[in-house]
């Protein structure tokens, strides 16, 4: 195999130099990574007794399994000590650097190892990085069970993993490392380091800094300490924290506020259509360092939540933004997120539209799993005509007004629900009109018919009359 992909017992996995005990010239973040499953911080939802990788840990052998996480909250750490409990071979691969060749070398070690009695674990990083080919690769040889397979994304896998892999492994989801895990991550850098103590406000703006990411918090720290001990501080103060970390350094805490607050500032400010709190906002955050990337897809959030149908511009004005500033980047693409900012905040508002999703899901939810009628199925081939699929549905665009009143697409048996109800404001109102009219459609055709069969009925019900000589 190539030097993107690595055949190690999964308890040498750790070092550069395949040994159990880390480099000393390795970064701070690679010399602090856990051994142990019992020294990993945070993720109590999935380490702590009884919880899902917790069990896995403990099972005779690893299942399959997908961690999707934002970066620095252990994914990789966790695949590696989930193959060292094990005992299992692991195999890790980087989408990145990998292909089709380096998991077929990967499947032919699998055998290898199996035809010597012992199991093996293949670990894939950014595993999103994977094309369909790729990622298909895999599927023969995790249900013929060869090896355990362990993914980890920081995309979606509902949209960057197949769904056949998907289906064949359990997606456990990582959360950003909260205060107290990146405290005691600080407290034990700050004893392998033998750096002086922080300050309570230059800590405060470090964990502000690191954003919930171990990696980013230990690497801004080795920094911070290695200037502390040149120095021969007494203590990490915050212009030492300045002068080191520079523009690096968020400074979302300097008037007490972190950093969901101030994205919450911003989202409310346009909901409460005030153009000038978000835009101050807006700069806040643009100053104290976030990922324009990350603020043009909350933007976007904002207009499908805040504004909706009221004003459908707004969604490809948002849009519209975010794609310019992947074209110009800082500053100059900045200035068309402000754009869509101050258009989001003045424009009408309705949350019509969110209202009716969480509605509809909720419904679902709890609703059985019902068939889907005759008529609405899909009939492409001969047999599923003579089935029935498709009998009797009425083609909109045959019927006066391109609708056909009184047809019914809600499963047979389901009370009608209106999970959608417009607002008066903006473009809603006229859809809030249009919409009245279409129901009022519907239920005179409804009664229409109810009166037909009525009537049909009772003449069926009466006796025949006699034929006259």
């Amino acid at each position: 195999m190539n030097s993107q992909a690595s055949l190690l017992p999964a308890d040498e996995a750790f070092a550069p130099g395949g040994g159990a005990t880390p480099d000393p010239a390795a970064p701070l973040a690679e010399r602090l990574r856990p051994r142990r499953l019992q020294e990993v911080v945070g993720q109590r939802h999935l380490l702590g007794a009884g919880r899902p990788l917790a069990l896995a840990a403990a099972a005779t052998r690893l299942p399959s399994i997908i961690l999707w996480g934002p970066p620095g909250v252990g994914k990789t750490t966790l695949a590696r000590l989930l193959a060292a409990g094990s005992g299992a071979q692991l195999i890790a691969l980087s989408a990145v650097l990998s292909g089709v060749k380096e998991i077929r070398e990967a499947v032919e070690q699998a055998r290898l190892q199996r035809a010597q009695g012992r199991a093996t674990v293949v670990f894939v990083d950014e595993v999103h990085r994977f094309n369909k080919a790729q990622q298909d690769a895999f599927l023969p040889h995790v249900e013929s069970g060869l090896f355990s397979f362990i993914g980890a994304t920081t995309e979606n896998p509902s949209f960057e993993v197949n769904s056949a892999l998907l289906s064949r492994a359990a997606v456990h989801v990582l959360e950003p490392l909260g205060e107290d895990a990146l405290r005691e991550l600080l407290v034990r850098a700050e004893a392998l380091l033998g750096a002086p103590p922080m300050a309570a406000p230059a800590s405060a703006r470090l964990l502000a800094h690191a954003d919930g990411d171990a990696r980013r918090l230990l690497n801004a720290y080795e920094n911070v300490a290695a200037a502390a001990l040149a120095a021969r501080a007494g203590e990490i103060d915050e212009p030492l924290l300045e002068r080191t970390l520079g523009e690096m350094l968020r400074r979302y805490d300097k008037g007490g506020d972190f950093f969901y607050d101030t994205i919450s500032a911003l989202h409310k400010s346009v909901r409460g259509s005030d153009p000038d709190a978000a835009l101050y906002w807006l700069v806040r955050m643009l100053d104290g360092g976030a990922d324009p990337r990350y603020l043009a897809r909350r933007i976007v959030r904002m207009a499908t939540e805040d504004i909706g149908l009221a004003d459908p511009r707004a969604l490809r004005l948002a849009l519209d933004a975010a794609e310019v500033y992947e074209r110009l980047g800082s500053p100059e693409g900045e200035l068309a997120l402000a754009e869509a900012v101050i258009y989001l905040a003045v424009t009408p508002k309705s949350n019509a539209v969110y209202t009716a999703w969480n509605a509809a899901r909720a419904h679902v939810k709890q609703d059985s799993s019902r068939p889907v009628p005759a008529r609405l199925r899909n009939a492409p081939t001969r047999l599923m005509k003579t089935l029935g699929h498709g009998a009797g549905y009425r083609y909109a665009h045959d019927e006066e007004g391109a609708f056909a009143a009184g047809e019914r697409y809600l499963p047979d048996g389901m009370a009608d629900v209106h999970f959608y109800e417009p607002t008066a404001r903006g473009l809603e109102a006229r859809i809030a009109q249009r919409l009245a009219e279409l129901r009022e459609s519907n239920r005179a055709a409804v009664e229409s018919a109810a009166a037909a069969d009525t009537a049909a009925a009772a003449a069926a019900a009466q006796p025949p009359v006699a034929a006259k000589r």
